[in-house]
């Protein structure tokens, strides 16, 4: 599991991926605990002036207009928690949720919120319990944060509400607590507001997903260099003298790993046999390009992610100068826009992998092999509804690929009147991964078999390698038609694991 130490700076994307997925145990550290307790003197000491602080005796977005006295501040920060958590829809799945708690607990951690150390650490404990509060799936205009999924967590820090525990059963929040011996927490001036209101749900999502998309252009350049071997294609379009002429790293990169994969290959070059080319087709000759602009994208993605894993997002903030100021920092434009983008990227990938597996089955195209790569065509059907499964996934993600943040809908009777709708982006986007992840798997499925019916040629040695990986991993070769659907699974969890990747790299080196 291992520990993460959570100071004033921010974190990492590993830190988050280790506390979502991997359980990591959350320890807080002087410096955070010392700026905690710093910021909430000044909190404070603003609380007890007549004047009205936004956030601190005042109502919220459209009604801040409203003072609030002493008496009724508390019950003002857990009705803001009560009210903000109406979320609706399915659950969202535990590595978000802990994703989203983490990254809230990193912004209160910077010394800008005006929370106490106290409730800091019970975010903490509740991580570190297991505890995963119970977060829907629609609440969230990504502006002013992502309200309704921050305001559930929230809600389990209070003692209220429904949460899972380790076990994986869902009971309610309180029970939950007192089995671990956690205090629930009663929240003070500005608490309720600085815990709901952050980028954190969708800035987790973006973190997961740029992890799971690394793996997968590297599977995806695999996948194009065995397709490229079984259609007998050239492997000259991948040299890098030809790429660095137009010099777009991400494109060099994939360029190199096809090369790397095809090394030593004996199908590459027959182009010019029986069925002369002057080129391969765009599918095949353009793979570098395509997924090259992919991984150029994820670079920017990257960079944002990185940004905001530095930022303290919250409203209003605590300034080290003493002023308690609002701002907008928690439009979530900057996040929206780059997982729209690779929405965008995402959906091209799985777009020409599909192209490939198609010319892969058709007889016209594929150089040889027999239609549908079937064991005896007309009796046997082959792969042709694998292709259709590739498509239909194809053309959702096309769908998924129409940009959320490119929308607005004003709310909070027009004081919130332009909103990100990044939460929405993140949504649609792991969905994107995962439709990407099964389309790379059938071209993998067809590719593998395609060089096993290329008799009498010697594939590359990592091409060996993956189909001996494949192949132990249950994924069955060519013969006469069979159940086909728990072999698409099987490569599925070959591509999802990122088994193909380690079975190629012991062959080829570190893959970019």
């Amino acid at each position: 599991m291992g520990t993460v130490a959570l100071g004033t700076s921010g974190t990492t994307a590993a830190d988050v991926i280790a506390v979502a997925r991997g359980n990591a145990r959350i320890e807080l550290t002087a410096d955070a605990l010392a700026a905690l307790a710093a910021a909430r003197e000044i909190v404070d000491a603003l609380a007890a002036k007549p004047e009205p602080v936004y956030g601190v005796s005042t109502g919220f977005g459209a009604l801040a207009t409203r003072h609030i006295g002493p008496d009724l501040r508390a019950q003002l920060q857990r009705n803001i928690v009560r009210s903000h958590a109406a979320g609706m829809g399915p659950r969202v799945e535990r590595e978000v949720v802990r994703a989203l708690m983490f990254l809230r607990l990193k912004t209160v951690c910077s010394g800008h919120t005006g929370v106490r150390p106290e409730v800091a650490q019970t975010m903490a404990d509740v991580l570190n319990a297991g505890i995963t509060p119970v977060v829907h799936e629609y609440g969230s205009l990504g502006c002013s944060g992502d309200l309704a999924p921050l305001s559930h967590c929230a809600l389990t820090l209070m003692g209220e509400g429904d949460a899972e525990g380790p076990d994986g059963e869902v009971r309610p929040a309180g029970e939950l607590l007192a089995a671990h011996g956690i205090t629930p927490v009663e929240l003070r001036e500005k608490e309720g507001l600085a815990l709901l209101n952050g980028t954190d749900g969708m800035l987790g999502m973006l973190v997961m997903a740029l992890a799971d998309l690394e793996t997968l252009y590297k599977s995806a350049d695999i996948t194009a260099a065995l397709t490229l071997e079984a259609l007998l294609g050239t492997d000259k379009v991948l040299a890098p003298e030809l790429h660095a002429i137009r010099p777009h790293p991400g494109q060099a990169a994939s360029a190199a790993n096809m090369l790397a994969v095809l090394a030593g290959s004996g199908l590459t070059g027959h182009h010019q046999d029986d069925a002369p080319r002057v080129q391969d087709a765009y599918s095949v000759r353009c793979a570098p390009q395509v997924a090259g602009a992919g991984r150029d994208t994820m670079a920017h993605a990257r960079l944002v992610a990185e940004r905001e894993l530095a930022a303290a997002v919250d409203n209003p903030v605590v300034l080290p100068d003493g002023r308690v100021e609002s701002n907008g920092n928690f439009h979530g434009a900057p996040v929206a826009y780059v997982l729209d983008f690779l929405a965008i990227a995402a959906a091209d990938l799985g777009s020409i992998a599909e192209r490939r597996t198609d010319r892969l089955l058709d007889k016209n195209r594929s150089h040889g092999l027999p239609p549908f790569l079937a064991d005896d065509a007309g009796v046997d059907s082959g792969l042709m509804i694998a292709q259709y499964t590739q498509a239909a996934l194809v053309s959702e993600m096309k769908r998924l690929a129409v940009p959320a943040s490119a929308d607005s809908i004003p709310s909070s009777a027009m004081q919130e009147d332009h909103v990100s709708m990044g939460w929405s982006a993140a949504r649609k986007l792991r969905t994107a991964v995962d439709n990407l992840t099964r389309i790379v798997a059938i071209e993998l499925y067809a590719a593998t078999r395609a060089v096993e019916l290329r008799e009498g040629l010697t594939p590359a040695p990592a091409t060996q390698a993956v189909i001996e990986a494949i192949r132990k991993a249950g994924v069955e070769g060519p013969g006469p038609d069979r159940f086909l659907a728990p072999d698409l699974a099987a490569a599925d969890a070959f591509v999802r694991s990122g088994a193909l990747v380690t079975a190629v790299e012991p062959v080829t080196g570190p893959l970019a």
